[in-house]
């Protein structure tokens, strides 16, 4: 009977190790969730403003410029000319029409052969198709071409949707502000709800705090075993939403391949590296700032929190 009265207070301190390890596992398989959800909605934003810089160049460079010959140019000198266009720095591909090849195509188009009504006159012009660079593809550059592509006398007109791509590079520059400023506030929040979760890590343990730096250890030695922690809470975290985010873009190539044309390894890359560091450094900061919180305080000041 002595004998179970004295180990009594072991096995009531062994339940307390318990209950107290199993909550700081709880608290750490929350503060990882929670860190990766927020890293998610972060690494969708950083995805998301790549995935549009993309979209833009995509769209600019599949905006055709059409420059029409003047009726008395020879396929030999149309060529000419196209060797000479395809030298030009904001030309990235051109397709050369000749008079035949456009006659079939508007007698495609119309159903019948437009040269029974002009006595056997072919009455289309060859033309020039050419793609744009994406930095070339906006209205001042294209205005600039223009004027240094007329003054070639075998050039009779210049056709290209102005409108279009005035509207294209307006609603693209609107999509990137909004992205911008969604990842701006998102970090104030993801900075904010992390902070908030690991202070009540780090609050759970403020007598430890305090007695360590009562027995003279450093804050250095102090904060220590803390970022670590977060560290690894942060490198977890990040790992897990890499996963949820890679898991999306899978999802997206099955439902359509072709969004692999606006979606680049190097973009996929970039994502991952910024979820990483973001979890590693808003973890760490915030672990820095909590536990020297604690560390200021004086031993009357951690029972009125």
């Amino acid at each position: 009977m002595p004998q179970i009265w004295r180990s009594a207070p072991f096995l009531i301190m062994a339940k307390k190790r318990k209950k107290t390890r199993s909550r700081r596992g709880l608290q750490v398989v929350t503060l990882c969730i929670s860190t990766a959800m927020v890293l998610v909605l972060l690494g969708l934003v950083v995805f998301s403003v790549l995935t549009a810089r993309n979209l833009s160049a995509y769209v600019k460079e599949n905006l055709r410029v059409t420059v029409m010959l003047s009726e008395d140019v020879t396929n030999p000198e149309a060529e000419q000319m196209c060797r000479e266009l395809r030298q030009r720095p904001y030309v990235t591909d051109l397709t050369y029409i000749s008079k035949e090849e456009a006659l079939k195509e508007l007698t495609a188009e119309l159903g019948a052969d437009p040269t029974e009504f002009t006595d056997g006159v072919n009455p289309t012009l060859a033309s020039v198709e050419m793609q744009m660079k994406a930095d070339y593809a906006n209205g001042d550059s294209l205005q600039w071409i223009e004027k240094e592509l007329k003054k070639n006398a075998k050039v009779q007109e210049i056709s290209y949707p102005k409108d279009l791509m005035e509207q294209v590079n307006r609603t693209l520059a609107k999509i990137n502000f909004v992205l911008l400023v969604l990842a701006v506030l998102l970090l104030i929040i993801s900075f904010s709800l992390i902070n908030n979760s690991v202070k009540l890590g780090v609050y759970a343990r403020r007598f430890t705090i305090h007695t360590m730096k009562l027995v003279g250890a450093s804050w250095g030695f102090i904060r220590w075993p803390f970022m670590r922690r977060s560290i690894g809470i942060g490198l977890l975290a990040a790992l897990l939403a890499i996963l949820v985010l890679g898991g999306c873009v899978y999802a997206l190539y099955r439902y359509d391949p072709e969004v692999l044309t606006v979606i680049t390894w190097q973009d996929m890359s970039i994502t991952a590296v910024v979820v990483v560091v973001a979890g590693v450094l808003i973890t760490s900061l915030c672990a820095y700032f909590s536990v020297n919180k604690f560390l200021r305080m004086k031993a009357g000041e951690l029972y009125k929190i």
